[in-house]
């Protein structure tokens, strides 16, 4: 089976000659550009049985099914080599009841989030990571991501003339997602908010943040748990004062007065 894929991948980039079918077991099949590989001559007359391929002259080319067959042989393969790179889970959307596959894998944070430090505890707290990826599906849902091709959509739009892409065509839910945003990104400051923002939003990877910013190396790391631990306290204010006594300066003889 895997020389029969192997041939049919071969001749998908078109005919090519062959040896001598009659001497030994292996035929020599070459392609224009001295690319070549070896098959057994039994896999050669088992696909010529089975219709995917055929003989022109001194050329071996695939037949129509042949050509079917190899794209959906290299579809199947690619399909498989993808998911030997994902971290699929099951997970729900938020707002939603619908329950979707993510890849894990695709925001850096998610990777850093399984991280370990010295003592084998996550790098990242639940809060912390949950702030960012709060920030992240608000940040997509506020439409704020640039536009990274030419807009085609005002010339086939039926909206009259005048500036589009403003506040006034944001639908209510990406206007409020724009403003949990601003308020999420003031909370935390300016100092820190620039890395939640490449990491959690733009999905850089931690060794871009510092070449781009010229920071030293590892420094991203530290800064981005920083803003992550800042922006928690903003989104779950009451799991952070939960501990918090109030405290009360006053002379040592000091008595607080009773109503």
């Amino acid at each position: 089976m895997r020389d029969e894929l192997r041939l049919l991948k071969f001749l998908m980039c078109g005919p090519a000659s062959f040896g001598d079918l009659s001497g030994q077991e292996k035929v020599l099949i070459m392609r224009d550009g001295g690319k070549q590989i070896g098959v057994n001559r039994v896999v050669i007359g088992l696909l010529e049985r089975r219709g995917l391929l055929a003989f022109d002259g001194a050329m071996l080319m695939l037949t129509e099914t042949g050509l079917a067959a190899a794209k959906r042989a290299n579809a199947v393969r690619s399909e498989q080599y993808k998911a030997q790179h994902l971290d699929i889970e099951m997970q729900c959307v938020v707002g939603a009841e619908t329950i979707h596959a993510v890849n894990l894998n695709e925001s850096p944070l998610a990777q850093i989030a399984r991280r370990k430090d010295k003592q084998g505890n996550p790098f990242l707290a639940g809060d912390e990571f949950r702030a960012g990826e709060r920030l992240r599906a608000d940040y997509t849902r506020g439409q704020i991501m640039p536009r990274l091709g030419a807009n085609w959509e005002a010339a086939v739009s039926p909206r009259g003339g005048g500036a589009s892409g403003g506040v006034a065509e944001l639908t209510e839910a990406a206007l409020s997602a724009r403003i949990r945003v601003e308020k999420a990104l003031a909370a935390v400051g300016p100092e820190l908010s620039g890395v939640l923002v490449d990491v959690c939003c733009f999905l850089k990877g931690l060794e871009t943040v510092e070449a781009e910013r010229c920071w030293p190396a590892r420094s991203a790391k530290l800064m981005l748990k920083a803003g992550l631990a800042t922006l928690a306290r903003h989104y779950e204010p009451a799991q952070t004062r939960r501990h918090e006594r109030m405290l009360h300066w006053g002379a040592h003889d000091y008595r607080p007065s009773i109503a």
